[in-house]
């Protein structure tokens, strides 16, 4: 199964042990602006965090339970994360989640990591769909969605649990034939 996939500009690739640091590194960067909308981006996250998460990738991935990779840029530095988690082989869809670093943003990494992702999802795991949600708060993650090319199909109620409280979310979906989109329509 091909694991590495690049555009010229970014690449997504699967964790290594050596990105324990860079992935500490980016997530303390980026605790104000991604804590709001992923839990897992605390205030208090540590290193030993960092490591567990690298540590686990292997294993889930060997269990097609998700797939994590890291962006990085042509000198492989650490820019963010994207995944696919929540499959349903049986149903041919999984859901794509994605965070760039907070001195990144604005950029267009991640809507070029969403589509090397979803490309990873469409030829590689044989999906058919990915579904994209975003709370209906978090306008910068709905922005990268619609960039990518995702159809926005809805706001689903209380879709998303953050912090304890109930959110209603914007539902967006990636099939095959909407990656046709030009690379310099993303930009």
């Amino acid at each position: 199964m091909r694991s590495e996939f690049s555009d010229g500009t970014v690449s997504i690739r699967p964790y290594r042990e050596d990105d324990v640091q860079p992935l500490f590194d980016a997530v303390r960067e980026s605790v104000d602006e991604a804590y709001p909308w992923l839990p897992w981006c605390r205030p208090e996250y540590t290193l030993e965090d960092s490591r567990t998460w690298v540590s686990t990738r292997a294993e889930a991935w060997e269990k097609g339970e998700e797939y994590a990779f890291v962006i990085a840029d042509g000198q492989d530095h650490f820019l963010g994360g994207p995944g696919l988690n929540h499959i349903r082989q049986q149903d041919g869809f999984g859901n794509l989640g994605y965070w760039v670093r907070t001195s990144c943003t604005g950029q267009g990494i991640a809507t070029r990591a969403v589509r090397l992702l979803a490309r990873f999802g469409f030829e590689e795991l044989g999906l058919g769909r990915i579904e994209l949600v975003a709370a209906v708060g978090n306008t910068a993650s709905q922005r990268v969605a619609e960039k990518a090319g995702a159809h926005r199909e809805g706001v689903l109620r209380r879709r998303l649990c953050l912090h304890d409280e109930y959110h209603d979310a914007v539902m967006y979906s990636l099939i095959p034939k909407d990656l046709a989109l030009s690379d310099a329509e993303i930009s």
